[in-house]
């Protein structure tokens, strides 16, 4: 126990260090970008600062004050001459500064997000060489197990939309709303980003589906599952169904299934899931199944007879054949230029889905600083590579995020500017002042809002582990147990 207390205790660390290594890198880069920019172009730059408020501690060089500040939220470089922003990064430099054109405005202020970009290019090449692990059910298209049910929070039951709609194990989803999908994971965020809906007003998606080589339209009408009632169909991707371990006394080891064996047959039918063999022997009960299991160069077939058991405390009982499936990983190897542009249609997609009334995505949804660590977190625990994964996504993310005509964000500066521009003359600077004053505010209150639903989802879902921990036991044969 002491040393699972340890291992726990250095990989909190070793996250704690991603977080700030990489997240602190992202912001650095983009303040950089402007930073550059500014001296290239002649600017007085009065600071740069990682982070907003107090300073920590600083230095001064070149005449420009370079500081570490107390609140994590994001970083300045003091730029008189571009915007006042007083309110935000302190008093700036009295002297009289020059005027600076359109073009320095517009070239300065883009720089940021063109920095991010060129950092997420860096990263992307990394993982081109190296490979990010990913689960092979998520890389795939085909449908390795349509639910019949979707249970609710409250214990409710529903009938699963994707076999409502008729979708089958073994289809293969060519597109959904009529654009092209390349993995499950575009499968899944193509439904849960929708904004179809039907005569009705219902949620609705349309999926082009490949079965037996013939192309159909199918009509799915998602329902909203989990605390944040969101879209899904309730499917799983394919994947191989391999051997990792047996349980003691149960049909498998009693039928001389073994580690390593791979599961292509049950009953005849082609296997494509756990999900689906697990369905297969619930519907037979106790009656004997034969699976057709590939073993090296051989192909068996065994046969076996499902054993009903105990599988938590609550007393639910299942029927179980006692083996536990490997989970298979694959590396993929996507070029710099395609990751990037993965990650901007995926910012697109969100972006799109927040501004549509008929999505059901809101700004809830979002997460902030405490869901980009949890989300860090996980990738450090899982895999380096992953962090590096999810950086390249984050940096996409704050590029174009930053370039949002929105005062106090970098495409707010230039629409200030092309207004400036527009009229002949600058805006009056109590305008701007006032303006970047209150949208900084709406900006740190929209940050505390969804950093609240980041840490709601944080406790409930250890809440909901912790409970399946604890209501967990090792399988036990029902006829044992009573």
């Amino acid at each position: 126990m002491e040393e699972n207390f340890i291992n726990v205790l250095l990989s909190s660390f070793w996250s704690i260090f991603l977080i700030v290594v990489f997240f602190g890198a992202s912001i650095f880069v983009h303040e950089l970008g402007h930073f550059l920019a500014a001296r290239r172009r002649g600017l007085h730059v009065e600071r740069f600062s990682i982070g907003f408020g107090p300073k920590i501690f600083s230095w001064i060089r070149d005449g420009v004050e370079y500081r570490v500040s107390w609140l994590p939220l994001g970083g300045y470089v003091a730029l008189p001459q571009l915007a006042d922003m007083q309110g935000i990064e302190g008093e700036a430099d009295a002297r009289n500064l020059p005027p600076i054109s359109y073009s320095s405005k517009v070239i300065v202020s883009v720089m940021g997000a063109v920095f991010n970009i060129i950092f997420a290019f860096f990263l992307s090449l990394i993982l081109w060489g190296a490979g990010y692990p990913a689960a092979v059910e998520q890389q795939t298209t085909t449908i390795g197990h349509v639910s019949s049910t979707l249970t609710m929070p409250t214990g409710e039951e529903f009938e699963s939309p994707a076999a409502r709609a008729g979708i089958e194990t073994g289809d293969v989803i060519r597109s959904v709303d009529g654009k092209p999908v390349a993995t499950f994971t575009d499968i899944q965020h193509a439904v849960l980003m929708g904004s179809g809906r039907d005569e009705d007003g219902n949620p609705l998606v349309r999926m082009e589906v490949e079965r037996n080589g013939e192309l159909m339209e199918v009509r799915v009408h998602p329902i909203l599952v989990g605390r944040d009632r969101l879209r899904t169909i309730g499917v799983q991707g394919a994947h191989p169904v391999i051997v990792e371990s047996l349980t003691e006394g149960f049909p498998a080891e009693t039928a001389g299934l073994r580690a390593g064996d791979r599961i292509v047959e049950i009953d005849g039918i082609h296997v494509h899931s756990l999900g689906q063999i697990q369905n297969h022997i619930q519907e037979a009960g106790e009656k004997e199944v034969a699976l057709t299991v590939e073993r090296g160069d051989e192909t068996l077939t065994l046969s076996l007879t499902p054993r009903e058991a105990v599988v938590s405390r609550d007393g639910e009982t299942r029927y179980l054949l006692g083996f536990q499936r490997k989970q298979v990983r694959t590396l993929v190897y996507r070029n710099p230029v395609e990751q990037v542009d993965h990650a901007r249609k995926r910012v697109f997609q969100m972006l799109g889905s927040l501004v549509n009334p008929q999505s059901d995505v809101g700004l809830r949804h979002m997460s902030g600083p405490a869901g980009i660590a949890r989300i860090i977190h996980w990738a450090a625990q899982a895999d380096f590579r992953l962090v590096l994964f999810v950086m390249v996504l984050i940096n996409v993310n704050l590029a174009i995020l930053n370039l949002l005509p929105i005062p106090v964000l970098d495409g707010g500066h230039i629409v200030f500017a092309t207004i400036a521009k527009l009229r002949g003359k600058s805006l009056p600077p109590n305008f701007v002042a006032a303006t970047q004053g209150v949208f900084m505010i709406m900006l740190l209150g929209l940050m505390l809002y969804v950093t609240f639903f980041d840490i709601d989802r944080w406790w409930h879902d250890s809440q909901d582990a912790r409970e399946y921990r604890e209501n967990y036991i090792e399988p036990v044969p029902s006829d044992e147990e009573r």
